[in-house]
């Protein structure tokens, strides 16, 4: 008995985990936004992940020693670290061209994409209820998105690249958590995308005259490490089925960063769009976490 209450007892702190550390991912997001026009993309997606692998080892190492080191699936652990940086560089990309409430709205579809995906390939089976949210939600990035509208263009495409990413992220992940730490993940994470995105930097690197742009690209690299602590933080302290839901709390904080950096609002259609993603997007993602003990984390770039 003692076991469930205090499960019980601490989730409202992992709930409240979870929010700060979705908050953190839209503060990121908004932030990549904003440099987006100034700063080469490779070099601020260096920087991010730089900062969170240099930032993971002073956290880590002096308590968890080589330990943290210790991985029975390397390639695997190199394989997810190169997809998250995938993922990241398609968000990079769609934040250029996208509102970043309505690229986040479309990157929430990623457990309805897992449905697909683990029917597809995994041979699972689904129930005909998560076969309707997952139209529900694709119904959404349609409304979203409007191929046939004067405003759409091919760019408006790129997040549906990320969602495929990180829907193979997500699934890897959930493989990974059953056998090795999340802090070896998420040290090895970090690592692999700076010395792939390190290739680049030579030919991207580019002399920065401001101190706001160093500035945000320190933050971007805070919130992406501060973020991802968080969410492990709260993953130990709640069922993975309690938080879920709350993961859609960051569509909210992406609108409110638009909207206080942009002055950006979303029109009535792309908010039907965005609320059908999320009620479809969160149901979806419950009964998968429910269903087939997926492990749904937050996308971020």
């Amino acid at each position: 008995m003692a076991g469930p209450a205090s499960n019980t007892s601490r989730a409202p702190a992992g709930i409240a985990l979870l929010v700060a550390a979705v908050a953190c991912f839209a503060v990121l997001d908004t932030t990549t936004k904003i440099i987006s026009t100034s700063v080469p993309l490779l070099m601020a997606l260096w920087f991010r992940y730089a900062f969170q692998a240099v930032a993971t080892t002073l956290a880590v190492l002096p308590s968890r020693g080589l330990s943290v080191l210790r991985t029975a699936h390397p390639k695997f652990q190199l394989l997810r670290g190169l997809l998250l940086l995938l993922t990241s560089l398609f968000a990079f990309y769609s934040l250029r061209h996208m509102p970043v409430g309505e690229f986040t709205a479309i990157v929430m579809i990623t457990p309805l994409v897992i449905t697909l995906l683990a029917s597809l390939t995994l041979g699972e089976r689904v129930s005909w209820l998560r076969w309707a949210l997952v139209v529900g939600g694709f119904a959404g990035t349609l409304i979203i998105i409007r191929p046939d509208g004067d405003d759409f263009n091919w760019a408006m495409l790129l997040p549906l690249g990320l969602v495929i990413c990180n829907a193979w992220f997500q699934i890897l992940t959930s493989r990974l958590a059953r056998t090795e730490d999340p802090f070896t993940m998420h040290f090895y994470t970090g690592w692999v995308g700076t010395l792939a995105a390190s290739l680049a930097l030579p030919f991207v690197w580019t002399a920065l005259d401001s101190w706001t742009l160093w500035a945000s690209l320190a933050l971007m690299g805070l919130m992406g490490t501060v973020g991802h602590f968080m969410m492990i933080l709260a993953y130990g302290r709640a069922p993975v089925s309690t938080l879920t839901p709350f993961l859609y709390a960051q569509i909210g904080f992406a609108m409110l960063g638009g909207w206080i950096a942009f002055s950006h609002v979303p029109d009535r259609w792309s908010m039907l769009g965005m609320v059908m993603i999320a009620v479809c997007g969160a149901t979806g993602a419950w009964l998968a976490v429910r269903q087939s003990r997926v492990l749904i984390e937050p996308v971020e770039s």
